[in-house]
């Protein structure tokens, strides 16, 4: 029912919506509980943003780190808005101001006061609050707007990039404020960014290799929903001795659950087998992130 909801407009706006409140409401959470109390420094805009705030605090005055946020984050949606579409800038937008918001009337307590716990269980739950929003078909903003603009265009994941960085970010927040929370604030955006990229896949490749009875409708129908080529070859099986057809193709690993769905839909019967493609040369088609 899931997948059948994601092909309707209107259930994957409702998705992309849950995901970007909880998203929010999540990194709002990690930011009031673990980041502010240990006086670590998230990587990416939401860094920058507090990071001006703490610097500031320096001269007595004060920047609101939800106001950075926003600030920070508006040119870039605009500049990316081009390769990325619109609804998935919108929706990245709302994620930020919503976040913004939440920091400003919602307030939780700390719930450690060991700096390692507050930084392992923070870096991995603000890394499930962006893999939330980018799962959703939506992002937490700032950084993560270049990084799949980049990625766009190249067909390769950057996080590691974005996290290198952040260690740059976060060395100008050692220079000034100590190099120990430095030290802690990089461990935290390791133990994140190992996060994002065990849990989003958007740009690892994988091939099917599929064995039906139906090869001829089941290409049919693959190629009018996900616009992939697909090779289809006549074959026998061996142990039925029925005429079989073995068809095979390349797509990226976050489409496969949607695929075995259509493939079972054509032929309930139906063997699909993954396998990672480590090297992929040609033409290839990846979907707009809508």
């Amino acid at each position: 029912m899931l997948k059948k909801l994601r092909r309707d407009k209107r259930g994957r706006n409702v998705i992309t919506a849950v995901a970007v409140v909880a998203a929010a409401f999540l990194q709002t959470f990690v930011i009031q509980t673990f980041i502010r109390p240990s006086g670590l420094l998230s990587g990416g805009f939401t860094g920058i943003a507090i990071l001006i705030d703490r610097i500031t605090s320096l001269f007595g005055s004060n920047f609101s780190t939800s106001l950075g946020m926003i600030l920070l984050n508006l040119p870039v949606a605009w500049a990316c808005s081009k390769s990325i579409s619109k609804r998935f800038t919108m929706f990245s937008l709302i994620q930020v101001f919503l976040a913004s918001a939440f920091l400003k009337i919602l307030h939780f307590e700390p719930i450690f006061e060991d700096i390692i716990l507050n930084v392992l269980y923070g870096g991995v739950l603000y890394g499930f609050a962006i893999v939330m929003a980018l799962r959703g078909n939506a992002s937490s903003g700032g950084t993560d707007f270049i990084a799949l603009y980049v990625s766009n265009k190249t067909g390769k994941s950057i996080w590691t990039q974005v996290f290198m960085g952040n260690v740059i970010l976060l060395s100008i927040f050692g220079a000034i404020f100590g190099w120990d929370y430095a030290g802690y604030s990089i461990l935290f955006q390791f133990v994140s960014t190992m996060v994002i990229s065990t849990f989003h896949h958007r740009y690892e490749r994988v091939t099917l290799q599929i064995t039906t009875t139906k090869g001829p409708e089941m290409a049919k129908e693959y190629v009018k929903t996900f616009r992939h080529g697909i090779s289809c070859v006549e074959a026998v099986g061996g142990y039925s001795g029925r005429d079989m057809y073995l068809l095979h193709t390349v797509v990226s690993s976050y489409e496969v659950p949607d695929m075995v769905t259509l493939f079972l839909e054509v032929d309930e019967n139906v063997i699909v087998n993954m396998l990672k493609t480590q090297q992929f040369y040609g033409r290839f088609y990846r979907a707009p992130m809508e």
